[in-house]
């Protein structure tokens, strides 16, 4: 009885607003963008909201924490659809990118371990892999900028950004003026890559790099692991926040549809 009288309770927008520090005119976006279900309307054309407009906002900032906005917004739009199947997919998609994180910080710590070149990787490659047609074979332990991208699965245009970020530094071939990447140049790279996949912005990164080619070693990029480590657990945290009330929301869902709400004329604008 306590839950279907409080299933008929009217809403306004400023009622769901309010403890979340948000506006009137978000509200009303979400319900526009699917996140919140379609509210009902009066004859006079004022929305009426519920307890489940009220749950559906609160699990949908909750989510966004651990998923970010746009899977966040899937998740809320499949669910509110009825289309549980595609939320569940979005989270497991959300847990894997997690998963996949974590083993990238291990390969930089990996990496930060022994920065000279990975196994293969001072092989000598030779015109018909490396540089274009014609191109002298690069020296031992160094590659061009073709098959570096190709190794590290960007593209050349990433590389060449990254140099004029003065991430990596290759040298100009004297003969063709290719760029040409040297042992430090690859590992530099490496670095910049991993990083990059963990988040980090190129100019976070810069200083970063410039301390690995300064003094070498692990020690310089200990704060920047530490925090890496401390947000994939915060973001591991609110993945599981966000299914605690995803899990409370389809049970109101499930409660309000076998218990519609009366709801009479509610006080508040369109």
């Amino acid at each position: 009885m306590g839950e279907n009288l409080q299933s008929r309770m009217r809403l306004r927008p400023v009622d769901l607003a309010r403890p979340h520090g948000l506006s009137t005119q978000a509200v009303r976006n979400y319900e526009e963008a699917g996140i919140l279900p379609a509210a009902e309307r009066t004859e006079s054309g004022y929305r009426t909201y519920t307890p489940l407009h009220a749950r559906a906002l609160a699990t949908f900032l909750a989510l966004l924490p651990g998923h970010g906005h746009p899977a966040a917004t899937g998740i809320m739009r499949a669910v509110n659809r009825g289309a549980a199947d595609e939320a569940f997919l979005l989270i497991d998609e959300s847990h894997a990118q997690l998963l996949e994180d974590r083993r990238t910080l291990r390969a930089v710590e990996s990496a930060l371990r022994d920065l000279g070149p990975e196994a293969g990787e001072s092989e000598v490659t030779g015109p018909g892999e490396s540089g274009p047609p014609g191109s002298p074979a690069a020296t031992a332990a160094a590659t061009f900028i073709g098959p570096l991208a190709d190794r590290l699965s960007i593209r050349p245009a990433t590389l060449r950004k990254w140099e004029a970020a003065g991430l990596v530094r290759p040298r100009r071939d004297p003969l063709t003026g290719y760029r040409v990447y040297g042992e430090a140049d690859v590992r530099d790279a490496r670095l910049v890559h991993q990083l990059r996949r963990g988040g980090y912005l190129l100019e976070q990164i810069a200083p970063l790099i410039g301390q690995v080619r300064t003094v070498g070693g692990l020690a310089p990029l200990e704060a920047a692991l530490t925090d890496w480590r401390a947000r994939l657990a915060a973001r591991g945290r609110a993945l599981l926040t966000g299914a605690a009330e995803l899990d409370a929301y389809l049970r109101k869902r499930e409660e309000t549809q076998a218990h519609p709400p009366e709801l009479g004329t509610p006080g508040d604008s369109p």
